[in-house]
């Protein structure tokens, strides 16, 4: 299944064209600003400035369905992510990542296992997954995983455009 295809609204209205990351990778990201995991921001930011000129970009997906901690509207929700971390990656409308509203974006990531054989819902906030340039899933990595450590960056490395 390619993400390409799925239909997904922009944090602020209209579409968030996944269509436009064919022939990049892409590190999806359910994110949430009221989390212990929440700092990850810092990490995916620098990740996405890091290697955007390469054909690489994080896409932030905000999701409420771990204990409300992402509670805002979409306008608080693009306020805080850019005042307190400077976000400037993309972020979609908040969805539901698991249960029966599942959003079809996340039908077609869960599926795939991390290093340790997860596969199915999503655990937590900052579940990652990097999507290769074709729009399949490359990897999978749990909430905890820091943005910036190895294993990510080098899966990111290996699945940029040539």
């Amino acid at each position: 299944m390619s993400i390409h295809e799925v239909e997904i609204d922009a944090l602020q209205g209209g579409s968030a064209d996944l269509g436009q990351y064919r022939g990049k990778a892409v590190l999806v990201v359910n994110v949430a600003s009221k989390c212990g995991l929440t700092p990850q921001y810092a990490a995916l930011e620098r990740l996405h400035a890091r290697y955007t000129a390469r054909g690489f970009t994080v896409l932030g997906v905000p999701c409420n369905q771990f204990m409300g901690q992402e509670p805002g509207t979409s306008e608080e929700i693009a306020e805080f992510c850019s005042a307190t971390y400077g976000v400037t990656f993309p972020m979609t409308e908040k969805v539901e990542v698991n249960g029966a509203g599942r959003h079809a974006l996340y039908e077609g990531l869960v599926s795939a296992p991390d290093a340790g054989g997860h596969t199915g819902d999503i655990r937590w906030n900052f579940e990652k997954f990097l999507v290769a340039p074709d729009g399949t899933v490359a990897a999978r990595f749990a909430p905890q995983t820091e943005p910036d450590a190895a294993e990510v960056v080098a899966a990111v490395e290996s699945n940029l455009p040539a």
